[in-house]
């Protein structure tokens, strides 16, 4: 019977062993998986400080609707054409023939955008034709409606001249018309109206509606035009007309650079849709805006030239400017042709070559473009030191002797910015100078993975790469899969380790409005008043240290090379100024792995347990994606580490990316052990 019972316990153990093993996360049965670091002091080599940034197209209205806070769409009533009558969509009329008629015409107060709105009002309060309760006028629904937040404050300009008095009310509604969130009467008599006036009201939201509009109505007879009708939040960043809350996405991942405006946005289907930045600087209410071919939607301009160096400043990141070089998808101009075409499409006249449009950001506040940039707010000159020449363009008839005349006349004038070529110098030697070259990608998962070997060969002489644009596309990526972000991840070591000849890495598109997919997948996603950032997103903090820090020689012994990657840094945090030795470790593979860590060149006890953390970006399924009802579904989670030394050993869970930040201090510190874990946020 003892025996018997005995047996029983031994069946009983075995069967718990195998549900426990079930349970946890398979390891590879690989024992040779080491990463051997050189943590000497002397071994390192300098990571360029531009190495991490962001690129910024206008494209998914990533700008108009979206990072620039102006919630009136077509504020101008341009979208529809110079000619009239025109289309003034997405406005709308409130009220019906027999009450309003209204059209656009040719009576604007402003030279480069000559249409206004007219408004010819039948009813009134009084006699046969009464205005029915609200009053008669237009409304604006925003780009798919406004966020008004109570206690919140609006700005909202407009212009308007009248035959009479006017008595107009200005208003923040629900969608469908209804609900007061916030409003302002406006009274003029024919004598103050007469000639265009310019009207401002700051109006306070007494509720909350994130799909809100904004209407002009009166119930007074007689004709009133506007124009020129802006309504912005008053709690955009340090007031520079940036959402807040993307603004912070963007601060977040600490970059280095920004690279704008496009893209193809800079292109244009046809030359005659392409981005000018001298149309996109002054005043806002004198900015024609234009429509954007490529991606097939208008833009007010409110977000122009001086925006964007504005932008780079607030975020402490140099402007990359990338203007068109007279080649756009459909046409483009002959290099023989090309001086007379930049001087018509830039009015850039200053000098005998013609192509100082960067004076607004470098020029000196008393010259012409230089004095423009100081009435905008910002006298000293912007830090523009990267310009790229066209976008895209290399295999174009005309790129190389367009992008040689621009060489040569910014050479000349401007010896300290670095040109960037379209032509990839990757894999075999350029035919022009230039000092960095574009390197874009975008392509499936299995491939992106394997591309983190791309510049082991390349040619350490000659220009350097800037890897400007990448994302896995494609059924593997999604709107933003957890399977896209790991290839990224991995090829984004492969960018780290090369950062000798890669200067600079920035993922796109950056932002997308849901109700506008012009591309998937996109870093960071939002409506009017929501928000969250993809896992490529979150693979992009990882790197946020990296830029400025030091690589470390790192080997990889393993049957795994297929399927892991590894680097190795040390990065001081600024906000404690400790020194870290940071692994970065992307495992591609069905299973986790056993790694041991080795440190050589380490002093005993340089390593503390104290302040060493482990940083994991995984989900139960590669398809796994963020969305709005669970915006952190997938997001880096951080946990203290266990144990640290000069040896390490680690599990490297299946399908994930991790960081492992080891406290680098001399003194001796008290070792806390815990088992906690938390959100990180890296």
């Amino acid at each position: 019977m003892g025996s018997h019972s005995a047996v029983l316990l031994q069946v009983f153990i075995v069967l718990c062993l195998v549900v426990f093993q079930s349970s946890a996360v398979k390891v590879d049965a690989d024992l040779n998986t080491t990463l051997t670091v050189d943590a000497s002091d002397s071994s390192g080599s300098p990571i360029p400080d531009t190495l991490l940034g962001i690129f910024f197209e206008e494209i998914n209205h990533a700008g108009a609707g979206g990072l620039w806070a102006e919630l009136v769409s077509n504020r101008g009533f341009e979208a529809g054409g110079p000619n009239t009558p025109s289309n003034i969509d997405p406005w709308a009329i409130i009220g019906n023939v027999s009450y309003i008629n209204v059209e656009t015409d040719r009576t604007s107060l402003f030279d480069r955008n000559k249409i206004a709105l007219r408004l010819e009002v039948l009813c009134d309060t009084t006699g046969d034709n009464i205005c029915p309760t609200g009053g008669v006028g237009v409304y604006n629904p925003g780009f798919w409606g406004m966020n008004i937040e109570q206690g919140k404050k609006y700005k909202v300009v407009f212009y308007v001249r009248s035959t009479g008095s006017i008595n107009l009310l200005v208003s923040f509604t629900g969608s469908n018309g209804l609900g007061n969130l916030a409003s302002a009467e406006i009274t003029g008599s024919a004598s103050d109206v007469s000639n265009w006036t310019k009207v401002e009201t700051i109006l306070e939201a007494k509720a909350t509606d994130h799909n809100a509009r904004l209407q002009l109505t009166t119930t007074t007879k007689g004709v009133i035009w506007l124009d020129q009708v802006s309504a912005m939040p008053q709690d955009t960043y340090k007031g520079h007309g940036f959402r807040s809350d993307l603004f912070g996405m963007l601060a977040n991942m600490k970059p280095r650079f920004i690279r704008f405006p496009g893209g193809c946005f800079v292109e244009g289907e046809w030359l005659r849709n392409a981005f000018r930045w001298k149309e996109s600087v002054g005043p806002w209410e004198e900015r024609p805006g234009h429509f954007g071919d490529v991606w097939m939607y208008w833009t007010d301009d409110g977000l122009g030239y001086f925006e964007f160096l504005q932008l780079a400043e607030d975020l402490g990141a140099a402007p990359i400017w990338v203007f068109n070089n007279g080649i756009s998808h459909q046409d483009q101009v002959d290099t023989t042709a090309v001086l007379p075409f930049v001087q018509v499409y830039y009015f850039t006249v200053l000098f005998s070559f013609p192509y100082y449009f960067f004076l607004p950001a470098r020029g000196d506040a008393t010259s012409k473009w230089g004095s423009l940039r100081a009435s905008m707010g910002h006298p000293e000159p912007f830090d523009l030191k990267y310009v790229a020449v066209g976008n895209e363009d290399c295999n174009k008839k005309n790129y190389r002797g367009n992008y040689l005349k621009f060489y040569s006349a910014i050479r000349s004038a401007y010896p300290d910015i670095q040109i960037i070529s379209n032509c990839d110098a990757s894999s075999q030697p350029l035919n022009h100078p230039a000092d960095l070259y574009d390197y874009h990608l975008y392509t499936n998962a299995k491939d992106m993975f394997s591309r983190a070997t791309a510049f082991d060969r390349t040619s350490r002489s000659g220009p350097k790469a800037f890897v400007s644009e990448y994302a896995v596309t494609g059924s593997d990526a999604g709107t933003g899969s957890l399977k896209a972000a790991l290839a990224e991840a991995g090829f984004l070591i492969g960018l780290e380790r090369n950062s000798d000849v890669v200067h600079m890495i920035s993922y796109a598109p950056l932002f997308v409005n849901t109700n506008d997919r012009r591309w998937n997948p996109d870093a960071i996603v939002f409506n009017s008043y929501q928000f969250y950032g993809t896992p490529s997103y979150w693979v992009q903090l990882f790197f946020s240290e990296s830029s400025g820090a030091t690589l470390l020689k790192a080997s990889l012994q393993s049957t795994l090379s297929n399927s892991l990657v590894a680097s190795a840094i040390t990065w001081k945090n600024p906000v404690d100024g400790n020194n870290y030795i940071r692994i970065k470790v992307v495992n591609f593979n069905v299973n986790g792995v056993d790694l041991h860590i080795s440190f050589n060149g380490l002093d005993p006890n340089t390593v503390q347990l104290s302040g060493s953390t482990k940083t994991v970006l995984t989900s139960s399924s590669l398809t796994d994606e963020n969305s709005f009802s669970q915006p952190k579904k997938v997001v880096p989670i951080q946990s203290l580490l266990q144990s640290v030394g000069r040896e390490v050993n680690v599990v490297v869970p299946p399908y994930s990316f991790t960081s492992f930040d080891f406290l680098k201090q001399s003194t001796n510190l008290e070792i806390i052990r815990t088992d906690s874990s938390s959100r990180a946020s890296i």
